[in-house]
């Protein structure tokens, strides 16, 4: 089953009902466009054709022109209604075009780089529609992107090797612990695995606690919705370090429970 585009939260219940359709519609287009690059057995001109497809389409709005696509029309009239910047999604069709064609990273600069466009992007549209766009708030929204993009590769490290040829995990770091590809194409857990992920593991922590005082700033459900997504990273994390990184025996999801769990806390936090 494909992930798609998992750090966005899908119009959820928690959010005022007049900001679920504007979600959707944003979550449409970022699902539509990663898909592009991920989903299918298309070659990958097709894949950069269909996403320069969607860039005419960003272009032609901030031109003034009607959009082709249907997607486009409602997304330009959202847009327009909240005064969302354009940039964002811009960066987020780049993030899904250096999918196509970018397969490792040589370091964890690379990767931030890469977060930075693939998942910061969505915090920063999300804070706009709340109309709580301000630095501190993008400063404290890109720690916590960042990490649940981060905590979403250490979930995804065998789907992406045997599916996607990508690994995220920057290669000097690899090297460090002497962990090599031949290790993660066997899903072999043994020697310095435990000790690299406890690394990844903690590095992630980190960031989304930077991040994590925006769950007590935002206010009612939206302050809601944003300690749940914090908390689920904080879970999977959890789970990842119990099981010493190993991806390979089972991916960490969230479950029933951990969701009940997870509201009772947030809602004690408000």
């Amino acid at each position: 089953m494909p992930q798609h585009y998992e750090n966005f939260p899908v119009a959820s219940f928690l959010l005022p009902r007049r900001l679920r359709h504007p979600v959707s519609v944003i979550y449409t287009f970022a699902r539509e466009a990663d898909d592009f690059a991920d989903e299918g057995e298309l070659d990958n001109a097709t894949r950069l054709a269909l996403l320069d497809g969607f860039r005419t389409e960003l272009d032609r709005i901030a031109a003034g022109l009607p959009p082709r696509q249907p997607l486009f029309d409602e997304l330009a009239a959202i847009i327009a209604r909240h005064g969302l910047p354009l940039q964002p999604f811009y960066d987020l069709l780049d993030a899904f075009s250096q999918d196509v064609t970018k397969k490792r990273y040589a370091d964890f600069g690379e990767v931030m780089d890469y977060c930075r466009r693939s998942a910061n992007p969505v915090g920063l549209l999300l804070l706009h529609l709340y109309g709580a766009a301000t630095e501190r708030n993008i400063s404290y929204s890109n720690a916590i992107c960042s990490s649940l993009q981060l905590i979403n590769f250490l979930q995804d490290v065998a789907i992406d090797y045997h599916d996607k040829d990508r690994i995220y995990l920057p290669q000097d770091e690899l090297a460090k612990y002497r962990v090599t590809e031949a290790q993660i194409a066997r899903g072999d857990s043994s020697g310095m695995w435990k000790p690299l992920m406890q690394a990844q593991i903690e590095r992630a922590r980190q960031l989304l606690q930077a991040g994590a005082p925006l769950g007590r700033i935002l206010q009612g459900r939206i302050g809601l919705e944003m300690r749940m997504i914090i908390m689920g990273g904080e879970t999977i994390l959890r789970k990842l370090h119990k099981s010493g990184g190993d991806v390979f025996a089972g991916r960490p999801v969230l479950k029933p429970g951990d969701w009940a769990y997870m509201l009772y806390r947030a809602l004690r936090q408000n």
